[in-house]
């Protein structure tokens, strides 16, 4: 469920009218078994193209979309069932798509959701604290004996088309792109998840230290960053190109792969973190950044981390959202609606 460059305009639409009218809401008993609704993708990395067992209950629905635009159906339909439980079987790329397509179908009435880590990327298991194991079983047993972790997604809309908005956890441009292409190398060689963090962080911060700011690892990408509803122009520490930034990276999640906290002390609601085009001294200081052992002075020095509640980005490059790459362009990025998911 993935196109090399994602295009607004190819996101499924449907009417908000006839999505209203096809939820149910129900009161499920105490004891009643829940009804579930199961987005899996056969393309996923570890589902390696394997069925469910569709006989595990009459309660449970599966639906296994072959391309983006199905994902409205399949939804629409678990609506339409009253479900108490969505389940996305897939990796962040099709958390993505799953939330992108269900917006205008739940609106701000999502039902309960669980999350098998089954891609090459699972960062936001990584932050619910999902083990890579999780079964089908488990997400349902969890439902009722598991605990709730709520979030926001990122809700990522082009300027010139502010009804179509992507839904993700992850975004990054400039070094951030380079670092997911070197991550695809990786992925081929064998590595995923927290070790795909380790591989191309380490690969980015020898570009980086030893090339020149010509280098496209520090060269970055020409963007505006604006901040929150008054767009306030984000400060530049006056290192390099005050026109372009080396790194941007933004996340409402709160835990990520490997540990890193690139981020600082915060933890919840829409973070980011924009690099300025910095000297070697400190780019190799970055590790010890990302291991929060650093916080003091970095706005000087080129590192800027805040909090907000929405920021307008103007770039000239791909920026990617949860692995996909997206046009150059306007954009608006704002917190979509709260999430409710089911962890251990």
């Amino acid at each position: 469920m993935a196109t090399p460059i994602y295009e607004f305009g190819q996101i499924p639409q449907m009417d908000p009218a006839n999505a209203s009218r096809g939820r149910m809401r129900r009161v499920r008993d105490a004891g009643q078994a829940p009804t579930v609704g199961v987005i899996y993708n056969p393309r996923s990395h570890r589902n390696l193209g394997a069925d469910f067992d569709c006989g595990l209950c009459p309660h449970v629905h599966i639906a296994q979309p072959r391309a983006r635009a199905q994902l409205p159906e399949a939804l629409e339909d678990f609506a339409a069932k009253g479900i108490d439980l969505l389940v996305i079987n897939g990796g962040d790329g099709t958390v993505r798509d799953v939330l992108t397509c269900g917006q205008t179908i739940f609106g701000d009435e999502w039902p309960v959701i669980a999350v098998l880590p089954k891609g090459k990327t699972n960062a936001l298991t990584v932050d619910l604290g999902v083990p890579d194991d999780w079964t089908l079983q488990d997400a349902i047993d969890a439902l009722d004996h598991g605990s709730r972790i709520y979030r926001r997604p990122m809700a990522v809309g082009r300027a010139d088309e502010p009804d179509s908005r992507v839904a993700g956890f992850i975004m990054g441009a400039g070094a951030f792109t380079k670092s997911i292409q070197a991550g695809q190398n990786a992925h081929k060689l064998g590595a995923f998840n927290s070790m795909v963090v380790g591989v191309t962080g380490i690969w980015a911060l020898l570009q980086s230290v030893l090339a020149g700011r010509s280098n496209p690892w520090r060269k970055g990408a020409r963007m505006q960053i604006g901040l929150g509803a008054a767009d306030a122009p984000m400060a530049h520490s006056g290192q390099g190109d005050p026109a372009m930034r080396q790194l941007l990276f933004a996340s409402t999640l709160e835990r990520l792969p490997a540990g890193i906290k690139p981020f600082g002390a915060l933890k919840s609601g829409l973070k980011l973190v924009a690099v300025d085009q910095i000297t070697r001294r400190t780019t190799a200081l970055v590790p010890l950044v990302l291991m929060g052992k650093i916080r003091g002075s970095l706005r000087a020095r080129g590192i800027h981390q805040l909090a907000t509640t929405q920021f307008s980005l103007t770039i000239d490059d791909q920026f990617i959202l949860d692995g996909e790459a997206f046009p150059s362009g306007d954009y608006r990025i704002e917190q979509g609606p709260e999430l409710a998911f089911v962890a251990p």
